[in-house]
Order: structure tokens, then sequence, then C-alpha cells
């Protein structure tokens, strides 16, 4: 026959202690995910309502939307994580398993799987940095040293980055150690032009500026361009041109398209102003010994029309 008295003293409670542990640690875990979701969303909408506006703080406050989303999904699945981990363990302690060995059986086994995955630990917590840190996000155009691309997906343990090419390079965040983001806040577009020496260098930063100005009006970039484009000078005297150096600040990702416009404007302008951008060329001495043939002949070539 059933003991009764047994189920009731022992069973029973034992039981009735499990549902409650369950019951409750699930209702943290919801509490705490609320709690964290509606922390994240007010910075998102705060973020959301300064996207009306034009300029730079229209885009970071977009990033900051889009960092906020990805935290509080973070932050909510370490949460649940150790929610259920705290529930498994109270509940094996209820059932009368004897949790010491248990505990440390579980931190050697810890302590060999970081021995062996110390590189795939050191990927997630760089990936938790990033997020944290805000690096970079989806739509970055960034440079991490070994690929270049737009950021299509920040994971904790991956980066995925879309190459010019269209190839799709898989970057552990462990291995990532210099981050150049070409799209945080604002760009910059550098073009450097060369001309022939005999032109008028006064004359083709006039015109550059004036290409440059005009463009702050082109219905194809309005809003792209956060500052007139500058011409700042004299970059180089290359062997075959005086190289020239114009900056233009842009959106975000906008440079590139701003620059090959820019260089086109710029081509027609110097056309029409006459001003020269020479092709490569190089002067070529002949080394010769006096008094022989093949010394006066270089001479002849050297100083020919040709």
């Amino acid at each position: 026959m059933v003991d009764v008295n047994w189920w009731l003293d022992s069973v029973l409670p034992a039981a009735i202690r499990i549902v409650l542990i369950i019951v409750i640690l699930l209702i943290v875990r919801q509490a705490s995910n609320r709690a964290i979701r509606r922390a994240f969303n007010r910075r998102a909408e705060k973020a959301q309502q300064v996207q009306a506006a034009d300029g730079q703080e229209a885009i970071a406050a977009k990033r900051k939307a889009q960092r906020a989303h990805t935290l509080s999904s973070l932050f909510q699945n370490i949460v649940t994580i150790l929610v259920l981990t705290t529930m498994v363990l109270m509940v094996l302690a209820q059932l009368g398993f004897n949790l010491g060995p248990l505990i440390a059986g579980a931190g050697i086994a810890g302590v060999a799987i970081g021995f062996g995955a110390q590189s795939l630990v050191a990927d997630f917590l760089s990936g938790i940095f990033i997020l944290m840190e805000d690096q970079y996000g989806v739509g970055d155009v960034v440079d991490v040293g070994d690929a270049t691309g737009t950021v299509e997906e920040v994971q904790l343990r991956t980066t995925q980055l879309r190459a010019v090419d269209g190839s799709l390079w898989f970057v552990r965040n462990g291995e990532i150690m210099r981050v150049g983001n070409m799209s945080q806040d604002w760009s910059r577009g550098i073009l450097d032009i060369g001309i022939a020496y005999a032109a008028d260098i006064p004359k083709a930063k006039q015109a550059m500026s004036e290409v440059g100005q005009a463009f702050m009006t082109d219905p194809d970039f309005l809003g792209q361009v956060l500052e007139t484009p500058q011409v700042w000078g004299v970059q180089e005297l290359a062997a075959d041109s005086v190289v020239i150096r114009m900056v233009v600040t842009t959106k975000p990702g906008a440079q590139f398209a701003v620059e090959r416009a820019l260089r086109e404007r710029i081509k027609v302008k110097f056309d029409e102003e006459g001003i020269e951008i020479p092709f490569q060329q190089r002067t070529i001495w002949i080394r010769q010994d006096p008094g022989s043939e093949m010394g006066q002949s270089g001479t002849n070539l050297a100083q020919g029309d040709g």
C-alpha cells in the first residue's frame, strides 16, 4: 500500500517547492526582460524622434537605435541563461542531489573547456565589447585589417562584411586588432587632382573651388554633402604633375559617390578653362661615351623632336 503520510510529508512538499521555484524564477526572468526591454526601447524611441532632423544628429540617432535593440537582445539572453542555470541547480537540490561534487565537477570541466576554447571565449568577449562600445554597426563601411567592406551582421562570435566585389567575409571578433570605421558620424572624401607643371596653380584651385560651390546645389546630392568642398592646396610635387587636394565632408558612406561625381565635374571644368591634366611621362637620359658613334646617336635621339 502507498504510504500517504510519506507522500504528504516528503514528496508533496518537495514538489510544491519545485513548482514554486520554477514559477518564481520564471516571473523573475519575465520581469527582468521586461525591464531591459523598456530601458532600451526608451533609448531607441528617443533616438527615432531625433531622426526626423537632418544632418549628423539624425545619423547618430539611427545608430543609437540599432545599438539599443542589439544590446537589449544580448542582455535578455544573459538573464535567461542565469535564471535557467539557477533553476536547474535549485530543482536538483530539492530532489536530493548533492550539489557540491556537481559544482566542483562543473568547475573542472569549465576550466578544461576554457583552456580548449580560449579563442572561442575571446571571440565572444570581443563581440560584447564591440556592441557595448559601438565600434561599428550594420551598414557601416569598415576596415578590420584583413578585410574591408560593408557590415551586414554583427554577432557575438563573428562579424560579416560584404566586400566591393561581392565577397562575404566572416571575421572572428577575437582576431580584430583594430577597426577603421569609414561610416561613423560623418565621412570625408579626398580628391588628389594632378595638373601639369606648366599649368596655372591659382587658376586650377579657383576652378576646383567653383566646382565645389556649385556641387552644393546639385539636386542629385542634396543632403549628402554636409559642408562645402574645400581646396586644401598643393599636396604633392609628383614626377609628372602638381597634385592639388580637395576634401569634402559627407554623410556616412556617401563619400565614394560624391568623389566620383566631383572628379567628373572637375575634369569638365578643367577642359573649359584649358587646364591640362598630364599623361604619365618620364624624362630619359642616355649615358654616352665621348666620341663614340652610339654616343652621337644617343645625343641626337635625346635632342630630337621625337
